[in-house]
């Protein structure tokens, strides 16, 4: 059940941000798809979601990724989630729209 909704929140953060899968698994650093991608740890997060699924979830797709990386990845991505209202508004929105 966690990867399903691990899965729907990739597909809904893809089109949010205009990137391909490709993109948001890679080890790209531009602003765009670091957004895309820690907005990822945030709402697995918020599911909750241990960090350990992500994880798990990053590698079959790809991107092997620490545990750390993926905090501060959620850490980031709930400041800017406070201080940024689009943002914000963004992770409600794919919050309210993934189902399980």
């Amino acid at each position: 059940m966690k990867q399903e909704i691990f899965e729907q929140y990739v597909d809904k953060i893809v089109d949010a941000f205009k990137i391909t899968r490709e993109q948001l698994f890679s080890k790209a650093r531009d602003r765009n798809t670091m957004d895309a991608r820690q907005m990822l740890f945030y709402l697995c997060h918020r599911r909750p979601m241990q960090t350990i699924y992500i994880q798990r979830y990053l590698n079959e797709n790809g991107n092997t990724i620490k545990h750390s990386a993926i905090s501060h990845g959620i850490k980031m991505a709930k400041e800017k989630a406070s201080t940024d209202n689009d943002y914000a508004t963004i992770v409600d929105s794919i919050e309210k729209s993934v189902f399980i």
